[in-house]
Formats: structure tokens, sequence, C-alpha cells
């Protein structure tokens, strides 16, 4: 139950994590001004996840893209403008953020100094000291302790740029992909300090791999607003009439929450941003982990007595694992606003500046001291605009002191035993385990401290800035892993247990690059890597109640965007229908260098390079072809068709390349189908019209069959049966063309396969005729096998390799 306090304590100078947080805190309702938008209204003025999925496919090479440290324009230096005087303060007072929390939210802005320590002649601030102590003071008081946001204002030299940035501390941060110790968000206001005017809001989002949501010149007499994921407390923006919800695009006649840039090429989808957005409040699903320090929950931990589960996220929208359950959780709550945070010296004509003692507070119990108390499902009312001014600004609930960070810049450190999520990532012997820790640092250690431009990752933001201000390089493309991820479920179209089709994703899943140490989110469905190096790299996905999904992605070049999955998509497989499909060729005669598997209806689901063996899960209910390829860029398959009652994994320790491979699936392929047929065929009474006789389609020496399928007595066969018969014939040819080819009688073996194409088109003849003797989805089912077999006979007729 005791974690180790002195070992594995870390920090780091990454761009700021934001991953999640919990505490039992603020659930306030209260009106916020303007107009609240319920559950109802995100629904209906979001856009549609297809939209945003169909952009995404279509991306290419003109996809995502950011800056990059090493490609992008020298910036200048930067100076900070003293606190002591009034040009600091004024800005910052003057651009102070409203910041909108999660109904759920659990740790809110507060102050870390009264939890430093002096530690071996440093001052840290100790994971342990700051969560008891947050959570030991909100309980005593009732109300969030400390409600501090902290500012500093750097000047690049010879510039009239200048940023603000306010930076806010959490004790704690839990998300779905990881969670850890303490937490520091950034919200970067770029202002040119000759006219007075914003330039650009940037806000932070997970990790420097993860886009920022930002806005290019926004409104110079609107308040900045910030709405907080919630746990991991990633900053999306709010700069239109609806204050507490984001808006991805422009709609209903209201501005978009972002101007990041849209993807180029597709005119008619060019208005659809990439930038990570608020999924909660785009209609996504996000399900929260419980973290564990040394295989127990934290908040049993013997050194936080004051931290109890209902300290951490609701149970509501938490998980204890993401293989705990079995199948992607469908109830989780969307969000909702709770608390708001402004500044309390505010004095432009709002009522936001309210005292603290007015502050409402949700303790999770049903009286608190006659303060009101919501349990966040109520919905939120609706008032007016009470900012003066110009100013949107809304009431708020609670009132935050701005400091100088300056105050803050003795603090060393801020540390705490890792918390590790882990990965599940598929190989050929066994799922392997990727711890992935995530921990943060002192704001002042990062690049974009000094450097505020460094945090800019829509190169269009940097180089309009550039053109503007010769204090700001210009921007560069970076490298972009991007694909969507999606669900898949049966194909209703297909016969039972036999074909699988891919559906979007109502659950939110998570990503991790082996050569990045921070996990990121998808939104909307979307994930997107950046800042990736040259080379090749595993991508891993993992979901809540899903099967993991791993492949190996190559980036190329400089500005590279790679889409992962086949065809741009990531489908993921609820564990409770997942099968494990293994391929290795330690025992095989081929070097294999890539693998892909479709689905006779949902097409190919999964396509990547491999280094000798792989494992992938699939669909119990689909039927499969997996493709090899040999390092000699030879192609072979092999016919996989699960068994829902079986335990056991899939496995295919010889895979083959060549022509003896692919003739040996055609003759698979056309049996499992004629097998089928013949049911049809023996349920329905037809017969072959030879009243009797045996016509077993015995192949000759001339690789046809000795008798023609429409050779009968009244000259017309019954049409299942001529198919069943062409189905047979196929096989027999395809098998006898396998056997010759692996006896080096490559004549032999043309000759066997062209006799198979020709059945192979006798069939699609005879198939039509039966159409309304066969039951529609095996109709379905035998027409994607007749071309997925015509496929193969071409490949094996073309290949090379016996």
């Amino acid at each position: 139950m005791s974690g180790d306090r002195s070992g594995g304590r870390s920090g780091n100078g990454d761009r700021g994590s934001d991953q999640n947080d919990p505490s039992e805190i603020g659930t306030g309702t209260r009106g916020t001004g303007d107009r609240r938008a319920t559950a109802g209204d995100r629904r209906t003025m979001t856009i549609g996840r297809r939209t945003m999925l169909a952009a995404i496919a279509g991306a290419g090479a003109a996809g995502l893209a950011g800056c990059s440290a090493l490609e992008r324009g020298e910036d200048a230096t930067t100076t900070p403008i003293p606190d002591g005087g009034d040009r600091a303060s004024e800005l910052a007072e003057r651009f102070a953020p409203q910041l909108y929390f999660d109904a759920f939210e659990r740790w809110f802005p507060t102050d870390p100094r009264p939890y430093a320590s002096e530690e071996d002649g440093t001052t840290v601030v100790d994971g342990f000291d700051a969560l008891e102590g947050y959570h030991g003071q909100y309980d005593d008081s009732g109300e969030p302790p400390n409600p501090t946001v902290f500012y500093t204002v750097r000047e690049y030299d010879g510039s009239p740029l200048a940023v603000v940035q306010f930076w806010y501390y959490a004790a704690f941060d839990q998300f779905t992909t990881n969670f850890h110790w303490h937490d520091w968000e950034v919200l970067q206001v770029f202002v040119d300090t000759e006219t007075g005017d914003p330039q650009l809001h940037v806000a932070s989002s997970h990790s420097r791999a993860v886009p920022n949501n930002e806005f290019l010149d926004p409104d110079p007499d609107r308040t900045p607003r910030i709405l907080s994921e919630l746990g991991s407390h990633s900053s999306a923006l709010s700069v239109n009439d609806v204050p507490d919800r984001f808006q991805r695009v422009a709609a209903d006649g209201l501005l978009a929450d972002i101007t990041n840039t849209a993807i180029e090429g597709i005119e008619d989808l060019a208005e659809v941003p990439l930038a990570y957005g608020l999924p909660r409040d785009e209609g996504s699903r996000l399900p929260y982990v419980v973290p564990e320090l040394d295989g127990d929950p934290v908040y049993d931990h013997e050194d936080l007595p004051s931290v109890s589960r209902e300290s951490l996220i609701d149970d509501a929208l938490t998980i204890r694992s993401f293989e705990a359950i079995e199948e992607p959780p469908t109830d989780l709550p969307e969000r909702e606003t709770g608390l708001v945070f402004g500044y309390a010296g505010r004095t432009d004509g709002s009522d936001e500046a309210a005292e603290s003692d007015e502050t409402e507070v949700s303790d999770g119990t049903d009286e608190s001291d006659g303060t009101e108390v919501s349990d966040g499902t109520d919905e939120p009312d609706e008032t007016t605009d009470s900012t003066g001014g110009g100013d949107d600004a809304a009431a708020i609930d609670v009132a935050y002191d701005l400091v100088p960070i300056a105050e803050l810049e003795h603090i060393d450190d801020f540390v705490g035993p890792q918390l590790s999520f882990e990965f599940a990532v598929p190989t050929a012997i066994e799922d392997a385990i990727a711890g992935h820790i995530s921990t943060t640092g002192t704001p002042w250690s990062q690049p974009r401290y000094e450097n505020p431009a460094a945090d800019i990752t829509v190169p269009f933001h940097r180089q309009a800035l550039a053109d503007r201000y010769d204090a700001i390089g210009d921007a560069a493309p970076i490298n972009t892993v991007l694909t969507r991820v999606t669900s898949a479920v049966t194909d209703d179209d297909a016969p039972e247990d036999e074909g699988v089709t891919t559906t979007e994703s109502g659950v939110e899943s998570v990503a991790l690059l082996e050569s990045d140490p921070v996990a990121v989110p998808t939104f909307a469905g979307v994930a997107a890597v950046q800042d990736v190096p040259e080379g090749d790299h595993r991508l891993t996905v993992n979901g809540a109640g899903t099967a993991p999904h791993s492949e190996r992605v190559t980036v190329e070049g400089s500005g590279a965007t790679v889409t992962a999955g086949a065809g741009g998509e990531v489908p993921l497989v609820a564990r409770d229908r997942a099968k494990r499909v293994s391929i290795t060729d330690e025992a095989a005669d081929v070097d294999l260098s890539g693998v892909a598997i479709e689905d006779d209806f949902g097409g190919r689901l999964y396509d990547t390079a491999v280094d000798g063996s792989d494992a992938v899960y699939v669909h119990e209910g689909g039927a499969y072809t997996v493709e090899f390829r040999d390092a000699d860029d030879a192609v072979g398959a092999d016919r996989v068709n699960p068994d829902p009652a079986a335990a056991a994994e899939i496995r295919i320790d010889r895979p083959e390349t060549g022509t003896a491979s692919l003739a040996t699936f055609v003759g698979d392929i056309a049996a499992e189908t004629r097998a089928e047929i013949a049911a049809i065929e023996s349920g329905s009474g037809a017969t072959d019209g030879n009243d009797g006789a045996d016509r077993d389609g015995d192949v000759g020496d001339d690789g046809d069959t000795d008798d023609d399928d429409d050779d009968t007595p009244d000259g017309s066969e019954n049409a299942v049966v001529g198919l069943s018969r062409a189905l047979e014939a196929i096989a027999e040819n395809a098998r006898a063309a396998a056997d010759e080819s692996r006896t080096g009688n490559r004549t032999a073996a043309n000759r066997r396969l062209e006799a198979a194409a020709g059945r192979l088109q006798r069939a699609r003849e005879r198939l039509e005729a039966a159409r309304g003797s066969v039951p529609a989805p095996l109709s379905r089912a035998t027409s994607r096998r007749l071309d997925q077999a015509s496929r193969r006979v071409e490949q094996a007729t073309n290949s090379s390799k016996p």
C-alpha cells in the first residue's frame, strides 16, 4: 500500500502536460452570461463526426502540419517586462482569461507555494504534499483552495510584439491516456504593444505531439476564455457568443473557436480544422482510468488520508482499466459546465468579480452551509450578458488572484513517484506491455517560456506573425502521423459471422508512438501525432473495452504526413468479439516484410510492414484473406475464418508466397463457398438433370472438367447446381495448379490457372442466374469471393516465384 516517495521522482520540461485530474469539487452550474449551451444544443450545433472523418480520410500529404524547431526560421530573443511596473500588470489584467470547468472537475487552479518544501538543498513541490494538502484544504473550507493564475509578459527584442503568458497549476492530473502529479497549463496571448491589438491566442493541448487550439486575430474587446478539459485541463478556446462550449467550425451564426489550418486540397471540406478541440463537448465519449501506485489505487495510499475515491473523477466516467471491460462503454455522460473562474480585479463593468464567499461549490453532499449545490446533471440556467465596455465576460463563480510567476521561480522542481499507464502491444508471441509515463516540470524550464512562438503548432499562424514581425522566423512543416480510429462490427449484409464493416467509434481512443513517451488522445476519432522524427516507428492504438492495434509506420522526408492504418483507418474490435491472429516466419522458407488482412465485406482492414512476425486482432464475425509479402516482394495468401466458439488464437506459422500459395488460397476460398452453395442446392431439391448419374467434374489433362455443367438432357441445368459445379471446378483446378507449381511444372500450373479463370467467369454467370434461389447475404458473399479469387489467380499467373 505504501509507495516509494523518494525513488522514481521525475520532472521534465516538456511542453505542458495536459492529461487529467481528480478531485471532488465545483459542480455548480450557475448562469454564466450570454447563452449557455445545453447537451441538446451541442448535438445540433457541432459539426458531424462523419464529416470530420471524411475530411481526415482525404487529407493525404496535405494533412496536418505544425512547425519544427529544427527547420523553422530563427526567432528573436525575448526579455521579460518587469513585474513591478505598470506595463506588465496592465497587459495581464486586460487579457486575464475566464476559465470554464467541467461539472465533474476535481482540481482547479491553485497556488503551489503552500505545498513547497526543502529537500537536499533544493525547493520542491512534492506530489503527495500537494494532493493531500489541496484536498485537506478543500474539505475544510468547502471552496477551491487559493484560486490563482500566474502570469509573465515577455517582449521580443527590437519588436512591438509581446506575449502575455497565463500559467495555471493543478495538484493532479487524471485522464484517459495517463495521470500524473502536478499539472501546468498555459494560455499565450500575442499582442502588438503599439496598437494594443491581440494577434494570436495559443491554448495548450496535451503535449508537443498534439495540435494546440489557436485563434488568429481575436476580438480585442473580448476577454479570452478557456474551456478546460475534465481532469487533463487541456485548454480549448471560446471566442463566440456561447462562452461555455467549443465550436470547431462556424455554424448557426457562430464563429469557429479556432483558426487552425483546414485540410488543404479538398474544397468542400476546407472548413474543417485539425486541432485537439474539446472532444467531450463535441459528442465524443472519454472514459477515465483510475490511477494506481504500486498496484493499488492512489487514494488508498497511507500518505494521502484526505484523498478518497470521491476525490477522483466520478464513477459515471471512470473505468478501472482499458482491459477491465469487454466492450467500449456507451453510457458516459457528455460535458456540462461547472464552475467558472474569473480575475478578481477586473473593473470593466461586469459582475464577474464575484466575492469568494459567494462561490458555488459542490462537495458531493446535499447541503453545504446554505451554498447552492449542483450534482452536475441539471441543465444550466440561461442568462443575459452582464458585462460592460463591449466585453462578453460572464458572471463568475470563483474569483482568482493574478500573481507574477516570478514569485514561483525559486521552486526547483515538481516531483512525485511516477504513475504509469500500461499499453497492450500485440506481438507474435503474446501481448507485451509498454509503460507510458508522463510527468511535469517547471514552466520556466520549458523552451516556450522564453520563446512563446515555439508553442505555435499551426504553420499558417506562425507565418502570419512572421509576415508582420521580423522577430518571428518563417514557418516550416513538420512530420505528422495521422489516422482515424473506427470500430469493426458485423455487417448486416453478410451471412452470419462471415463479414464485417467499420463504423464511427462513439468512444475516443489513445495512440502511442514508441518514439514519444506521451500518448495522445483521439479527437472525433482522429489520431494525429506531430513532430515525428524520420525513420521507422511503431504506432499502438488502445481503447476502453477494445483489443489493441499496433503497426509499423515509416516517416520519410521533411514535412511528411503519413497516414497509418489501411487507407488511413484503424478499426478496433471489442474485446469480447476479438480473435488474435499471429503470423511468424520462424519455421517458414520466407522472410516476411508485410502483412495485410481483408474481410469479404469490410475490405482491407490491416496493412503494415513487418519484420518477420506480426499479430493483429480481428473481429470473430468476419471472413478474412491474409496477404503476405516477402523480402523479394512476392505475394502469398491464406484464408482465415474465425470460430467464435474457439478460445485459441489463430496461428499462421508457415506463411508462403508465390504461385503455389496463391493457387492454394483460390482452391480454399472456392471450396469454402461451394460448401455453402451445396447446402442451398440440397435444401432446394435441385438436381443436375442427369437422373442421378455421377458427374463429379473430374479434371482432365487439358485442365478443364470432363463434363460441361450446362450439358443436360433438357439443355437447362438448375442454376444453383451449375454454380456449385463451377466452384468445385475452380477449387480442383487451383489446387492442381499449386501442386504443379511446387513440382516445378510452370506450364501445367499456368494451364490449370487459366482453367480456373475460365470457371470463375462461368461461376459469375451462374451466380447471376441463381440469385433468386441463393439467399441475398450468401449471394453477396459469393460475388465478393469470386472477385478475390480472380485477383489471386492473376497474381499467381504473374508471379515469378513458384
